[in-house]
């Protein structure tokens, strides 16, 4: 304990982190600084600096991982097609390794000895930042108060952790607590604990609606559908099209890349607050699941993911038109193993890092143009068009077309396909 001389905290500002940057402090007789990464969960970040060092902090460093979030954790992610047992869109996942990365890179700036974080000893996000951290900085050593059994002894409920504060003059403001926990970012928001813990507990009911943040209940969607056009350069989406897009600029306060053939191109994080302020008006991307965490538990999340919906549907589209099949089965028999990577946190374990190298090279032929219809919770595609497109009209039509593909030439194909069954066939009937 007497080694470590420097702490480098995940600080939010909330009770918990303000607790734990003070008992950090007096507990290791250490210098303590507070990290705060802002990867769009969309909370104000006005006074933090000052709220950490009144608390004990000796600096504060609010990282703008937005930009960074976007391009190189979500668009990778969403090339590769990653979905965790099926409905995950990894949103809460997704974030940790990039929050991470943007601390280990305050503590070696700040010749930290330590980073320390107030994730629980039941959850993922222990796992996550912590494999992250090794991956990143093998010599920094990470502090998890909630795995020591004297902070748990010391708060075993949020009642002594209000105590301590006013006992230590923290600028905290405790109120009721929901009940149910939140977690935001640029991707999603995500709900668990509380009530959600009853998995019959209905999360679409009408007292569940002032739950949510990002999306209305599909029954309170517009009644009129809404269509956006997505354009794709290998694999990423890189400019929209959608009526009244300008306006929707400046209100999010998004700044355009350029134009070109109509449509308005955008950054990633400015495609992102797009999609997710038209999916959200329009009730996309709600799930409601039970999912395996890494340690060994069976949990209950709710999830919103608006604009990220319309960009995994849409991009898989634009796939089914450009990619070729036999690098879409492989890729696709990936993806089990490449989620289970984001969700466990091994993002930047080699092995994820090989797989997204083939995901590269199959994405370099995904170039076009989507189009989606928006209605009621429903992301529908409504037209996919690309110069790279391996659908021959001539080859697949109905009508004729004997100089393309002659229909002759399956009777061999269905023949030497059905050998093996009629042996099979033969061996049964002995």
């Amino acid at each position: 304990m007497s080694d470590i001389k420097k702490i480098v905290c995940a600080y939010s500002g909330g009770l918990d982190t303000s607790v734990l940057l003070r008992w950090l402090g007096d507990t290791y007789n250490a210098e303590v600084i507070a990290y705060c990464a802002d990867v769009g969960q969309g909370e104000e970040l006005d006074g933090l600096e000052e709220k950490a060092l009144n608390t004990g902090a000796s600096k504060c460093f609010i990282g703008d991982l937005r930009e960074e979030f976007a391009r190189d954790y979500i668009f990778p992610m969403f090339q590769a097609g990653a979905l965790y047992e099926g409905q995950y869109l990894l949103g809460t996942s997704i974030a940790r390794p990039c929050i991470t990365k943007g601390m280990i890179d305050v503590a070696r700036a700040e010749g930290a000895d330590a980073v320390a974080h107030g994730a629980t000893g039941k959850g993922n996000d222990q796992v996550r930042f912590e494999l992250s951290a090794a991956s990143l900085a093998p010599e920094v050593e990470v502090i998890a108060p909630w795995r020591q059994r004297r902070f748990r002894e010391q708060f075993p409920g949020r009642t002594e952790m209000i105590e301590y504060a006013a006992k230590e003059n923290i600028p905290v403001q405790a109120s009721a607590r929901k009940p149910y926990s939140m977690d935001r970012n640029l991707l999603h928001i995500s709900f668990e604990s509380g009530m959600l813990e009853d998995t019959w507990y209905d999360a679409t009911a009408e007292e569940s609606r002032d739950m949510y943040v990002l999306s209305v209940a599909p029954e309170d969607a517009p009644d009129a559908p809404e269509y956006v056009q997505l354009l794709w350069d290998q694999g990423n989406c890189i400019g929209l099209k959608v009526d009244g897009i300008e306006e929707l600029l400046d209100q999010l306060g998004v700044t355009q890349q350029g134009e070109a053939d109509g449509y308005t191109l955008l950054n990633p994080y400015g495609v992102m607050m797009v999609l997710n302020k038209l999916a959200g008006k329009h009730g996309v991307g709600r799930i409601d699941m039970v999912e395996n965490r890494f340690v060994g538990m069976k949990s209950r999340g709710v999830y919103e993911t608006p604009g990220g919906t319309i960009l995994f549907h849409a991009h898989r589209w634009m796939e089914s038109l450009t990619m070729d099949r036999e690098v879409m089965r492989l890729r696709d028999s990936l993806i089990p193993k490449y989620a289970e990577l984001v969700y466990n946190g091994f993002w930047f374990a080699p092995e994820r890092e090989s797989i997204q190298a083939l995901v590269t090279e199959g994405q370099k032929t995904v170039s076009g143009e989507t189009r989606v219809k928006l209605y009621k919770g429903n992301v529908m595609a409504a037209g996919v068009r690309s110069p790279q497109s391996l659908y021959d009209e001539d080859i697949a039509t109905m009508e004729g077309g004997e100089e393309a593909y002659n229909q002759d030439d399956a009777t061999g194909f269905i023949r030497l396909n059905g050998l093996r069954l009629k042996n099979e066939a033969r061996r049964r009937q002995g």
